[in-house]
């Protein structure tokens, strides 16, 4: 990550050109009256075709832009700007207009900035205090407020997603909206509640956003749109962490944050960890689209819209997971700036236009990369502000300055009011809302007896230097990978930390297995099964969701003995020799074996099983032409065991084709010292079993069994035992090296002597 040091004068560089470059944008449009920048003329709604949403979803003829710039001013550390802006908007705008925006737009647009604002302008002790301003943006607030209000009107609570501000919601009116349309309300209607009094906002935006939880799927997803009557997911039925569904999940999290409701702490857990088990990638670099009833896998687009992800994951503390926006900043790199869509599985770019989002700068900035703003620059900065692109790959311009406030976060969320230990949060528009205290709502007596194990205290961190530049991210192990997915041909920069010794990762997903809790299931009222209500020590809450996905807890006494399998075995090694020039008083010599989850276990011998490991000794053999064990044997081995090495193939196939040939079956030499123990595969192998030998003990036992077939001295035998020893380990490989040894040169001098009679 990146640290700014007040004392370079890089830091100071950028934050003076994010400032002149959004000032272009800014003052453009405060002098020409206009968001049109290659045009040079003015916008509003499309009156001629009330249809044409894509420009009156947003443009209300309410001065939307003034609005939402009035906390950037703040965060620009700019007071005189910020009273200006008051002013002009106090003077200037009125909601009583013939225009239908979309709701949620206009919420997150124009109602966080008119609520943002009030709280700076009212607050004394701060450089944006005005003694003069007197809550007038919090009455247009609360105007605009009880004109949407109509919009809820619906019998599940889910708001309309769009409605005349001055008539209401009209005839023929739309059913259908999006999960983030009518589930990101809270913060800005439930912040305009506890200011006013007024708990009509808070209500509906509550309702509207539980409207949406409490019909998740079996396991746990919301649908992307949703019919507003009936309540009906609507085609095609799948969700991910984009466009659509996003700031559902930011919602959750963030109103927490601010207000405390623990409730909607319980919702941000559970779709957490959803989201990071289904949509999420086999590898973690990415979030596919999936079904929300079984979680199978979809299609493999990437919107722009999901940049906001690793942002939120920093913000909620996982933040190894959101480190993985390389993805994301490989994207940028590739095109200078981040295109609609892209196509996972293609690696390329379907939607190539870029309308300055600024889901990406904010993420971005929680990993400190700045960038981003040069390309900003140079592809959107004209003469009349800044213009959006419509084609990335030939830089192609739109006449349209949708979003100015993006290039304002580039420099802002490093000003003083983030660096306290406040409870400030960035709206989805990025608006700065916080709660006075006053109006925050303590948890009752006994919600809190119910949840009096919990604690949401954040865990201590160990402090990060502020001397520059700590850790790139093109320094991570996972760099390369994450530059791999996106095809992106290697840069200068990246060969910066290349080195010849080093190595590529490919990462794998993080599996968690837990056992051996004691749980407490009850009846459920409604006949579908049972409830998890207790964990061990922890409380289950209502809504939360407990898999159980191993289904031999529930099976025979037989295959819940296989659970308890030891996780390691003795081979105790000997041969059948009878030359008495190779018998010794105690020629046995014993290794630990690692058992796998699979087959035969080698210690407790099924009835099923073969004579793997019995006491009397089974010959150990090797072939030659197949050393590794993955292809097919020419041979049939009655019952020995096979020596094999790890790798080309999986345990499984090594067993398989043991068993196909006869053998009872297979010693594996491991690579590396490190234990494992295979996993259980499917089929079944109950007459064969598998251990896997460390690399050390094993070309000890290599060489013995190569050594008995080239010289003829007998045949390796092994047998198990349970209990494994690390000390067996070091004294049987000392003493298999000796017994080596004793065996090679005593049979070598035996042969020459019988050569020179």
């Amino acid at each position: 990550m990146f640290v700014f040091d007040p004392s370079n004068t890089c830091f100071y560089y950028l934050r003076d050109a994010t400032r002149e470059l959004w000032y272009h944008g800014f003052d453009n449009y405060m002098s020409r009256g206009q968001l049109s920048p290659l045009s040079c003329k003015g916008r509003g709604p499309d009156w001629e075709n009330p249809a044409n949403i894509a420009f009156n979803d947003v443009t209300g003829n309410f001065s939307l832009t003034l609005i939402d710039v009035l906390d950037t001013l703040v965060v620009l550390d700019d007071p005189p700007g910020f009273q200006r802006a008051v002013q002009n908007v106090i003077d200037q705008v009125s909601f009583d207009v013939d225009t239908k925006p979309q709701v949620f737009e206009t919420t997150i647009r124009v109602m966080g900035g008119l609520l943002s604002g009030h709280l700076f302008a009212s607050s004394p002790g701060q450089p944006f205090y005005l003694p003069w301003y007197r809550g007038q943006l919090l009455d247009l607030a609360y105007d605009l407020g009880t004109r949407l209000l109509p919009a809820f009107a619906t019998p599940t609570g889910l708001p309309y997603a769009r409605l005349n501000l001055r008539y209401g919601v009209e005839n023929g009116e739309s059913l259908s909206t999006c999960t983030a349309g009518a589930g990101s309300l809270i913060l800005e209607f439930a912040t305009l509640s506890r200011l006013t009094g007024d708990e009509r906002f808070e209500k509906v935006a509550y309702k509207a956003y539980f409207a949406l939880w409490n019909r998740r799927s079996e396991i746990g997803l919301v649908g992307n749109t949703i019919n507003i009557w009936t309540g009906a997911w609507l085609h095609p039925e799948v969700t991910s962490v984009g466009a659509g569904i996003d700031s559902f999940y930011e919602y959750a999290l963030k109103w927490y944050i601010l207000s405390g409701e623990v409730e909607f702490l319980d919702v941000w857990n559970e779709v957490y960890a959803n989201a990071m088990r289904y949509p999420r990638s086999p590898d973690g670099y990415w979030f596919r689209h999936v079904n929300i009833h079984t979680g199978n896998h979809a299609y493999s687009t990437i919107d722009s819209l999901s940049a906001f992800w690793p942002g939120l994951q920093v913000l909620a503390g996982d933040v190894q997971n959101a480190y993985k926006i390389t993805l994301d900043w490989n994207i940028w790199r590739r095109h200078s700036g981040m295109p609609e869509v892209w196509d996972a599985h293609f690696m390329q770019a379907t939607s190539f236009q870029y309308p300055l989002r600024p889901e990406f700068v904010e993420s971005t900035w929680y990993l400190y990369r700045n960038v981003s703003l040069r390309d900003i620059t140079a592809r959107s900065k004209v003469e009349c502000g800044l213009s959006g692109i419509k084609d990335l790959r030939n830089n192609a311009r739109d006449d349209r300055m949708e979003v100015i406030r993006s290039v304002g976060d580039t420099e802002g969320k490093t000003t003083d009011f983030t660096t306290d230990d406040s409870h400030y949060v960035f709206t989805t528009e990025g608006h700065i809302l916080t709660l006075p205290r006053h109006v925050l709502r303590p948890m009752s007596s006994a919600r809190r007896r119910m949840r009096r194990e919990e604690s949401h205290q954040c865990p201590a961190v160990s402090t990060v230097p502020a001397d520059g530049l700590i850790r790139g991210i093109g320094s991570r192990y996972d760099a390369e990978y994450a530059r791999h997915l996106i095809g992106l041909k290697p840069q200068s920069s990246d060969e910066l930390y290349w080195s010849h010794d080093g190595w590529c990762a490919v990462p794998c997903t993080d599996l968690y297995n837990v056992t051996g809790i004691r749980v407490h299931i009850v009846s459920r009222l409604d006949g579908r099964g049972y409830d998890i209500t207790r964990l061990g020590p922890h409380a289950v809450r209502s809504g939360q969701v407990v898999y159980v996905n191993d289904t031999e807890l529930w099976s025979s006494a037989e295959s819940l003995a296989r659970l308890q399998r030891r996780p390691d075995v003795r081979l105790r090694i000997f041969l059948d020799t009878e030359d008495p020039l190779l018998v010794t008083q105690d020629a046995s010599i014993f290794f630990t074996a690692h058992t796998a989850q699979f087959g035969a276990d080698p210690i407790t011998l099924s009835r099923k099983t073969k004579k793997f490991g019995h006491e009397g000794g089974v010959r150990i053999r090797k072939e030659e032409s197949n050393w590794l064990g993955c292809g097919e044997y020419g041979q049939n081995f009655g019952g020995d065991a096979i020596l094999v090495w790890r790798g080309e193939c999986t345990f499984l196939e090594k067993l398989v084709r043991a068993q196909k040939a006869g053998a009872s079956g297979v010693i594996v030499i491991s690579d590396d010292d490190e234990p494992v123990n295979p996993l259980k595969p499917q089929g079944d192998l109950e007459d064969v079993a598998l251990v896997l030998l460390p690399h050390t003990p094993g070309k000890g036992l290599a060489a013995m069994v190569e050594g008995a077939g080239v010289l003829s001295y007998g045949n390796v035998l092994f047998s198990c035992r349970s209990g494994g020893s690390t000390t067996c380990d070091t004294e049987g490989w000392e003493m298999s090296t000796r017994m080596c040894m004793f065996c090679m040169s005593t049979v070598i001098h035996v042969l020459n002597t019988r050569l020179l009679v």
